[in-house]
This record gives structure tokens, sequence and C-alpha cells, in this order.
């Protein structure tokens, strides 16, 4: 029975790990602020990404899958609320109960209920958002709110936990997810070939190339190359070496965390990855343990973890053992009870033990894929369209130039106007801005369509469609409508070149940018008199290589 013990000791909340009271509640706070981060943006955009009249309608998508699949089988590969109803006013519900949710997990009140409810709602929008939810992000938060159930503490005020310290197994589970996030991105960087890695030149122009750069991110570009070639190595000595600290004794896990949270902080002012370094920053709290809080904390805190440590013991020490019963009846109901706890107290390891067992297994299998080490796929594709349990692998190709797609508009076909963004690089005088943990999903996505064909990527000509009808929760993606009396005749998307300004041409003219026309990304599309919509002019861009 050795073994049923070791099981108990790992899965089981009573064997839990007692000295991370603290740590687990740091993070739970900091993981309702992330998913407070994820449904927030999407109040403002989900009616334009998803929405009936959006770019991509989550109610064509999932006719689409269950017309392919069947009812049944369509449920389980994109598992949503959506399927109930997929109106504007199910979309907005959705990252109200989302964001509500969130905050009372920040509030500490009945955790794992919260999160139960952030992990189904955001489940709902990454399974039908398609093209807007394919991101890394989305994958790290579903797979940490999925294991945090099981880490979290049972109650609805439960304060720091100590009735039900956080199980040995999520805890690792966690940390495990934290570890895979670095060493992943490492073996990407290796095993992708890219020789901008090997040459040391990969973050030569990184800051200028990402997705939404900052403005500290411009300053930083202009240090010399042997600070950026530095960058280069202290990143694969972190991702590919110090991360192994986690399984060293507690002083190196310790070191490892002072390392990684200046690094994270880093990369938060000077890139806007949405939540995703909060995330990892978050996740590299459970590096430390109660006893490197109560050096560190204020005294406040410190009081409340001592006066809680006492507290439980005295109260453990006092609980008067249960009096015997002399009633027969009394004592059957008794032992009646205490059966159907156990029994349900087994039901509940088992269930346990099953899903993080699953979810280890899947994460191990697609880290040895990596190494071209072979394992069975059925069990990590059963579970693939719940997304947690992913493979990472950030930045193993790095971009090199970046390229903007830009939408314009024409009453005439020949004065064209463009469409303000919110976010994206566009007017040269603009400083880029810090705007995560804030993901504007639709610039998000043009910035990955720059890289490739206009065909791969339908997101554009679909934007056309509607900017040719002035669809509201498609403009309102937008900063503002440069046809507010009536749609154009026309809209076309066009590509440009874009690169940091020097330092000299930022204090002479004042700008932060400059840019070279490349030509049109995709097709032109004209609408005539009876609403028709043809296509008017091909692309004159060259394909991205």
């Amino acid at each position: 029975m050795n073994w049923l013990g070791a099981i108990r000791v790992r899965f089981d909340s009573e064997h839990g790990a007692r000295d991370r009271l603290g740590p687990r509640w740091l993070f739970l706070r900091a993981l309702g602020g992330i998913y407070f981060s994820a449904f927030f943006p999407l109040v403002f955009q989900i009616r334009g990404l998803i929405g009936p009249q959006g770019i991509l309608p989550a109610d064509e998508y999932l006719r689409a899958v269950a017309d392919s699949l069947g009812y049944s089988r369509g449920l389980w590969f994109a598992p949503t609320l959506l399927w109930i109803s997929s109106g504007p006013h199910m979309l907005t519900a959705l990252c109200w109960i989302g964001m509500a949710a969130s905050l009372l997990l920040v509030l500490n009140l009945w955790p794992r209920g919260m999160l139960a409810i952030c992990f189904v709602c955001f489940l709902s929008f990454v399974s039908a958002a398609q093209d807007f939810s394919g991101y890394q992000s989305d994958g790290m938060l579903l797979e940490a709110g999925f294991i945090a159930l099981f880490f979290a503490p049972a109650g609805f005020r439960p304060g720091l936990g100590r009735a039900s310290p956080p199980s040995r197994a999520s805890l690792f589970l966690l940390q495990w997810e934290w570890f895979r996030i670095y060493f992943e991105s490492g073996v990407a960087k290796i095993a992708g070939g890219d020789p901008e890695w090997r040459h040391f030149t990969a973050m030569d122009e990184y800051y200028q190339n990402g997705p939404l750069p900052t403005w500290i991110g411009w300053y930083v570009q202009h240090l010399p190359h042997w600070f950026h070639a530095s960058t280069v190595f202290a990143t694969l000595a972190l991702e590919l070496v110090l991360v192994w600290m986690l399984f060293l004794p507690r002083p190196w896990r310790i070191v490892c965390f002072l390392i990684v949270t200046p690094w994270e902080l880093g990369v938060i002012f000077t890139a806007n990855y949405t939540f995703l370094n909060y995330l990892v920053l978050t996740l590299g709290f459970l590096l430390l343990d109660d006893g490197f809080l109560l050096r560190v904390l204020p005294q406040q805190w410190k009081r409340l973890l001592v006066t809680g440590e006492e507290s439980a013991s005295s109260t453990s020490a006092s609980r008067p053992a249960p009096e015997s019963s002399s009633d027969p009846e009394r004592s059957g109901q008794s032992q009646t009870s205490g059966r159907f706890r156990r029994i349900f107290h087994t039901a509940k390891l088992s269930l346990t033990v099953i899903v993080l067992g699953w979810i280890f297994y899947a994460t191990m299998a697609q880290l040895m894929w990596m190494f071209s080490i072979q394992v069975p796929t059925a069990p990590v594709a059963a579970l693939e369209p719940f997304r947690i349990a992913n493979r990472y692998g950030l930045f193993g190709i790095m971009t090199r130039g970046r390229n903007e797609i830009e939408f314009q508009g024409s009453e005439d076909g020949k004065t064209w106007v463009p469409y303000s963004f919110r976010y994206k690089p566009q007017d040269l005088s603009t400083p880029p801005g810090i705007y995560a943990p804030y993901q504007p999903r639709f610039d998000w996505n043009l910035w990955f369509a720059s890289l490739g064909s206009w065909q791969d990527y339908p997101i554009v000509t679909r934007t056309e469609v509607r900017l040719l009808t002035n669809d509201s929760d498609v403009l309102n993606l937008y900063a503002n409508n440069p046809f507010p009396n009536g749609p154009p005749r026309a809209v076309r998307a066009v590509i440009w070149q874009y690169w940091f300004t020097t330092m000299s041409e930022r204090h002479s003219q004042g700008v932060w940018w400059r840019r070279q026309f490349l030509g049109l990304y995709a097709p032109t599309i004209e609408r005539a008199s009876d609403g028709t919509m043809h296509v008017v002019e091909g692309p004159t861009a060259d394909p991205r290589e």
C-alpha cells in the first residue's frame, strides 16, 4: 500500500505543501488580475471580432464545425458556451461575467468557483475566436487557470486557506508550466535553425519588429550591438540552463526567482506581449515559500502569516475529541455519514490523480517530441481542444523587418483615406505606447498577417467587406471612422515597411518612425450601386520571403 500513500502525499490537499500558503495567495490574486486583463479588452472588441456582423462570426464557424464533425463531436472540438447562442448579448455577457468572476477571485471570494467561471468563459471565447485566439498566451492562461482549480483553497472566504493547503501535484504542475515556457522556448530557438540566434544578432532589431513596440524599446534598440549580443546570450542561458534551478534545493529556487523577475519586468517595459509576461512573472511566485515571504513582506503581512500559523496550530490542539454516543440511531447515522465522506473523498482524489496525471503526460509527451522521442499521441490530441496541456516555443524564428498593413477607403477610387488604428504603428510622429496587459487582438493579428500572404489571412478581405458597409462593430476596432456620412465606394489594404528613426532624426524631425510604401497587400474591393461587391485591382506587393 506504499503506492497509495505516495499518491495521497502528492495529490491530496490534506498532505499538501503547508509552507506555500503565502505564494499561493499572491499567485491566485495575480491570476485573477490577469484573467481580468484578458476579459476587459474583449468588452470593446468581441462583437467586431466574432459577433454576427464581425470579421469572423462565431455562428458561421460553429455551423461549419457542426456540418463537418456533427454536433456531438463538434462540442468536444469546440468546447464553448456559444453553441447556446453567439449573438451580441451572449458575447457581451461572457465578457462581463468573466470580469466579475476575476474580480471576485482577486478579492479571494470562493476562489475555486471563480476560477471555474473564468476558465469556462475564457475557453468559450478562445474555442470560437478562430484566428483571433491562436496565441500561445491564451493557452498559457487556460493551462494555469485549469490547474489552479486543484491548487486553490476550498471555501467561500478561505483567507490563506490553511484548512486546505495546496496539493503538491498541482503546485508542481504550475511550476512545470513555468519551466516549460522557458525551456521549450530555448529549445525552439536552437532547433528552429534561425542563424540569428547562433550569430548573436537576434536582438539587433527585436524591439522594432515585434507586434506592438514600446517607446522604451525604441531607446533600447539604439544601444550598441554588444548589448544586444549579450541579451541573446542571457536569453539562451536563462531558458536552457538557469530554469533548471527549479529542481534544485530551496536557496537555488530563490536565486532563480531573483534573476527571472527583473528579466520579465524588462520584457514587459520594452514590448507589448499582452498578459503573457505578467503570467510568467506570476508563475514565478511559486518558486518561493512562506519562509522567504516572512523575511521580505511588510510587518502587517508578516503578522498575518505568523498569527495564522499559531491560530491553526492552537485550533488543531484544542479541538475536542468527538463524544461517544450510546444512541444506536445517532451512531448509525454518524457511520453512514462518515462512509459517504470517505467515498466522496476517494472519488475526488481519484479524479484529481487522473486529470493531473493526464496533463503531465500530455505536456511531457510534447516536450519529448521536441527531441524526436515518439510516444502515443492519442491522450495529447484528446486534450487539445481545451488548451490545458500545451507546447510552447517563443521566438524560435525571429522576424526580419517590420511590415504594416493599412486599410484605406475612397469615394472616387483616386483619393484614398486611411483608417486610423488605435494601437498599431501608423502615424510617424506618435510614440509607440505601453499597452500590455491590454490586448488589441485585431491590431495584433494584422501584424501576423503582414508576415504572410492575404490568402492565408482571411481577416484582411473580410475586414474590407465590413468597412464597405460601415459596420459599427468593426469600426469600433479603429480609432475613428473617416467616412461618417456613409460607407466608402472602395476599400483597399496596402502594406508599408516601417523602421525606427535614428536618434538624430528623432531630435530633428520629431518622428519615431519612417516608412516606405510597398504596394497593395490584398485585392481592392469596390461596392456597386446595387450593393454588390467585386474586386477591381489585385495585390501588387511582392510576397514576403
